[in-house]
């Protein structure tokens, strides 16, 4: 978990930004040397093929070289920005549009919505192979915003092991008819991380990704 995360934008003076500019003054000065050496060579005794090939490779590979630095640095920075622009959130409570969360020892907490009251709603929650391991009637069947807190234990009792758990919604009329659901979750936003590149933020066990987070709320003070 993320202990301490600065706002401060990184310094452009720094070891790499020092190195890039070493890097392209030498490039600078190699391009050079190698024109001056071909347009001033010996008519008769022109530069050895294997040579001018040695020469050339080097070449290439200060240009390589210069733009895998470049790139590195863009890909620093952009991480940099966007765990800046994730810090915001935490403390707060957001709304994320994703129905599966991470279950360790503490109960977790879904919503669902449905677009219409409902006579009967079924609910089933799965491990990560899609296997169900506790189904039962929700007692939420208004139209709108409903909640299930699960805590935790397969249909037989047992406490399932610590994972990853998906909540599943299928909601009926008297008549049969299919109902729309939406599952979702809210909490609190604990911290933020940047991991495999893109903004995360955790929620009690649970790594939400940025992009999944559809609401945030300023948090209500106790």
């Amino acid at each position: 978990m993320v202990t301490a995360v600065g706002n401060s934008p990184p310094a452009t003076n720094t070891p790499m930004a020092g190195s890039m500019t070493g890097l392209a003054s030498t490039y600078e000065t190699f391009l050079g040397l190698l024109t001056a050496q071909i347009r001033n060579q010996d008519p008769l005794s022109p530069m050895d093929s294997t040579e001018w090939t040695n020469q050339l490779v080097q070449y290439t590979s200060v240009e390589q070289q210069l733009k895998q630095n470049e790139h590195l640095a863009t890909l620093v920075a952009q991480g940099a920005n966007n765990l800046n622009a994730v810090v915001g959130f935490i403390g707060k409570h957001v709304t994320a549009d994703i129905d599966a969360q991470t279950f360790k020892d503490q109960p977790l907490e879904w919503k669902y919505a449905l677009g219409t009251a409902a006579d009967k709603v079924e609910l089933q929650i799965t491990n990560k192979d899609g296997t169900v391991i506790w189904s039962g009637e929700g007692t939420g069947k208004d139209m709108g915003e409903n909640t299930l807190v699960w805590d935790g234990k397969d249909t037989s009792g047992k406490t399932v092991r610590a994972g990853d758990y998906t909540l599943q919604v299928t909601a009926k009329t008297a008549g049969g008819a299919d109902i729309r659901s939406a599952v979702y979750m809210r909490g609190r936003v604990d911290a933020a991380e940047f991991i495999d590149g893109q903004s995360v933020l955790r929620i009690g066990m649970s790594l939400i990704p940025l992009s999944y987070i559809t609401g945030v709320e300023q948090a209500q003070e106790s």
